[in-house]
């Protein structure tokens, strides 16, 4: 069976060979095809593929093992390269946002009507690896595939965006040439926007932010599973690249010895780390359980 770590590095290859290819074909028919919202989507695939192989490194030492210098692992770097990416993101839109205005003030001509085909074809091949990405992303709790599954989603609606400006093109002609380049300039309002949804978690990730509630719960039910343990009482969790570091509190007979109390502890311990594989470590305080007359 493949680890998370595995499956996440295979699918950010395939993203990178996807969106080179898309990048090419995009670019290919733009030009040719006298489409700048064809061009700007071009941009973007290109951005895509540069902040995949980012993605790709940060994963690889967001992996590395706990050292001297790092002993809580190297997992904080992934949430790092998710911002990377977001100024990715912030630098396409900005020059296609540029490029849109400045052709919206030249006249130029109509795409040709092929540019639909090649764009209808983009449009759901793209949402199609989002779909992938984006679930391999929640499989595998990867802040840094999540942030690449949305770099597909929007090339997906920079494709769609393109699709409806140069329909209108050519449903109405002369006199609406721009709106093809009005579709690209939307279109960048789009990849900044999805650049605020890819942000977010990842600083939330960075600030340890409170966010893992239905894990919390879980750890708890485990927890008390244990013989010894009355109670949970203080559970925070905080997240390094796709695993987790949990410190807890359990309340067990304040009149049991340390040893036992110690026990216990590591009891706790290990059922954690056995049902929760996504859980890099444990720290258990131990707090006295007076039981009421």
């Amino acid at each position: 069976m493949k680890s998370n770590f595995e499956e996440a590095i295979k699918t950010i290859w395939y993203s990178i060979l996807g969106n080179a290819l898309f990048a090419i074909a995009k670019g290919i028919t733009g030009i040719f095809g006298n489409s700048y919202a064809l061009i700007a989507d071009a941009i973007e695939s290109t951005t895509d593929v540069f902040s995949s192989i980012f993605v790709l490194f940060g994963l690889k030492y967001a992996n590395k093992p706990p050292d001297n210098n790092h002993p809580y692992g190297h997992g904080k770097a992934e949430p790092l390269v998710t911002f990377a990416i977001v100024g990715f993101l912030v630098a396409s839109a900005t020059v296609i946002a540029y490029q849109s205005i400045e052709n919206i003030n030249t006249p130029h001509e109509i795409p040709e009507p092929y540019t639909l085909i090649v764009l209808a074809i983009i449009v759901v091949i793209k949402e199609f690896f989002y779909r992938v990405v984006s679930k391999k992303g929640d499989k595998t709790k990867s802040t840094a595939l999540k942030a690449d599954a949305w770099h597909h989603r929007s090339d997906a609606i920079t494709s769609l965006m393109a699709f409806i400006g140069i329909s209108i093109a050519l449903f109405f002609g002369k006199g609406y040439e721009s709106a093809d380049d009005w579709a690209a300039l939307l279109a960048s309002g789009f990849i900044l926007y999805n650049a605020y949804k890819i942000l977010r978690p990842a600083l939330g990730e960075v600030m340890d932010e409170h966010m893992h509630d239905d894990m919390i719960e879980h750890i708890r039910q485990e927890a008390e599973k244990i013989q010894g343990v009355k109670e949970t009482e203080k559970c925070f969790v905080r997240k390094a690249g796709m695993t987790f570091h949990v410190d807890l509190h359990i309340a067990v007979n304040a009149g049991i010895t340390v040893k036992k109390g110690h026990d216990i502890a590591h009891l706790v311990k290990n059922r954690l780390l056995s049902e929760l594989p996504e859980i890099a470590d444990v720290l258990i305080h131990i707090e006295p359980f007076e039981e009421l007359n």
